[in-house]
């Protein structure tokens, strides 16, 4: 894994715009941006100070299959979205459960990865939001 400075710089390793969710984000105290191979992941790190937030938002893009980084678990699917939770028991309370969303957007392969006390449905909207 490698430290990108900037979107520009996933937007080059990818050779067109990251793509983003257009619905808002909890508040976010810093963001880091990854090269992982050929795929690029954007890390928000969330404002978990209040009790119930949660503390940290992950989306990847690949022009490559993605595989999951849960064990395995009960996979449910909403449409072409598939997600699957894990309780992440070694992390700090703000972090867990971990809760992964995998699907396909056009020539793009996505895991969209919540950390802490998501709604499903939270984690969905943003999902569906991503362009």
């Amino acid at each position: 894994m490698d430290v990108l400075e900037s979107l520009a710089a996933a937007d080059a390793l990818l050779g067109q715009p990251f793509p983003l969710p257009t619905a808002p984000l909890p508040l976010t105290r810093w963001t880091e941006v990854h090269a992982i191979g050929d795929a690029v992941e954007v890390e928000w790190n969330l404002d978990d100070s209040r009790e119930g937030a949660p503390g940290r938002l992950a989306l990847l893009v690949s022009a490559t299959s993605v595989a999951t980084q849960l064990p395995e678990s009960a996979v449910s699917t909403r449409g072409p979205v598939a997600m699957r939770t894990a309780p992440l028991d070694e992390a700090q309370p703000s972090l867990r459960p971990v809760t992964e969303l995998l699907w396909r957007a056009g020539e793009y392969h996505l895991r969209l990865t919540g950390q802490g006390p998501w709604k499903p449905e939270a984690l969905l909207l943003l999902a569906s939001s991503v362009r």
